[in-house]
């Protein structure tokens, strides 16, 4: 249940802090105004931010994020811009199927958002972060990739050298009978 912005306002006033605040940001599609050439509705991904109130799991706060609601935040908006950067260059925790969602959370609070992130991280790092079975899997999950990738290129590699075989047996093949043909127009000739 969304809460009304100016409700919101009075009870973080009243906290005098954020310790009882959690911000979160995030993308959502917004429906624009704008239609396609098709007649079809033009989407647009308009950055959000979600407040909840520690204690009060039934208000919550939704709108687009605003400059002032950045400057309130400044550690979780940094979170939000690290983990949109890191998922460009990786495979983004959510689509890993072995965490659960409070797993993927925890990585995330860490500043952890791809599986190739967690399975760099270094021994001391994965116990100070208490992320030992997540940076398991997500080793192994490497190294199966990689497999699969060493699988894939030997599997290309393989094909190429049939198709050149093929061609080879073709050239041969042609080769002989040109070979026969020859052959036989000088058995034909008298000496």
């Amino acid at each position: 249940m969304d809460m009304d912005f100016s409700l919101f306002q009075q009870v973080a006033a009243n906290s005098n802090d954020e310790r009882n605040v959690a911000a979160r940001f995030y993308d959502k599609a917004v429906k624009t105004s704008k239609v396609a050439d098709n007649g079809m509705p033009i989407f647009e991904d308009v950055t959000y931010i979600e407040i909840r109130i520690k204690d009060n799991s039934t208000e919550v706060f939704n709108q687009p994020a605003t400059e002032e609601k950045i400057r309130r935040f400044p550690r979780e908006y940094a979170l939000y811009k690290l983990a949109k950067e890191k998922k460009k260059d990786g495979t983004p925790l959510e689509q890993f199927a072995f965490l659960t969602a409070a797993e993927i959370e925890t990585c995330q609070s860490r500043g952890i958002f791809t599986v190739e992130d967690l399975a760099a991280l270094d021994n001391e790092k994965v116990k100070f972060l208490g992320l030992q079975n997540e940076n398991e899997l997500a080793k192994k999950f490497m190294q199966n990739a990689k497999d699969n990738k060493t699988m894939a290129e030997m599997t290309a590699k393989e094909r190429e050298y049939l198709r050149q075989i093929a061609d080879l047996k073709y050239q041969m093949q042609s080769l002989q009978q040109a070979a026969k043909k020859h052959a036989w127009s000088f058995k034909g000739e008298k000496k």
